[in-house]
């Protein structure tokens, strides 16, 4: 968790409910809110020239969504839709921007978040760039298992479905289906249930 549920209600937050496929902000609204969400799930994408949804990242629980943009007076440069039902704490700008400054320990943890998104970010450029559809579905795989404890082949159960992981590495659904099932082939993947184990 980003902030303390307690902390957020204490300075005004309120909670707001959304239905599967409900947009939180568009692509060009400016930045009023800070987001937290309680329970569910969150994408935050953006469409090509041809109407293709490239998925910059996906949030769940405890997460905050667009955080980093109220920090400068710039226009959200992606969609937050949900894709579960969820549950979202939202404050205001200009109390989220006090309480940062009242709370360095949360200020020090947000630095930390957008860090590792900033982490995240990079490697995905990076990792955009290869020719390889296996190379770029490892790299997705091994940054989503950096965050866990149990490290050892097959212990992480990947949480995203196959066209989520396209979307996140720039292929199609039909190279990712493929790839997977050459990785499997080659151990570097098991799949059970047709849930992806690394």
């Amino acid at each position: 968790m980003v902030i303390k549920e307690e902390i957020l209600y204490s300075v005004g937050a309120v909670t707001r409910r959304y239905g599967p496929s409900e947009i939180i902000f568009n692509d060009g609204d400016v930045p009023n809110y800070y987001y937290q969400i309680v329970t569910g799930h969150v994408k935050l994408n953006n469409y090509n020239d041809e109407g293709k949804e490239i998925i910059q990242t996906l949030l769940e629980d405890g997460q905050s969504i667009g955080e980093s943009l109220l920090f400068m007076d710039k226009p959200y440069p992606m969609n937050a839709v949900t894709f579960t039902p969820c549950t979202i704490i939202r404050l205001p700008k200009l109390v989220f921007l006090d309480l940062m400054k009242l709370y360095p320990d949360i200020c020090l943890n947000m630095n930390k978040i957008l860090s590792q998104r900033l982490y995240f970010k990079i490697i995905m450029a990076q990792n955009l760039s290869s020719q390889n559809p296996a190379a770029k579905l490892k790299v997705l795989m091994d940054y989503l298992k950096s965050f866990q404890k149990e490290q050892t082949p097959y212990s992480f159960k990947i949480p995203l479905t196959r066209q989520q992981m396209a979307s996140l590495t720039g292929l199609c659904v039909e190279t990712a289906i493929r790839t997977i099932k050459t990785m499997e082939r080659n151990r570097i993947v098991k799949i059970e249930n047709r849930k992806i184990l690394y």
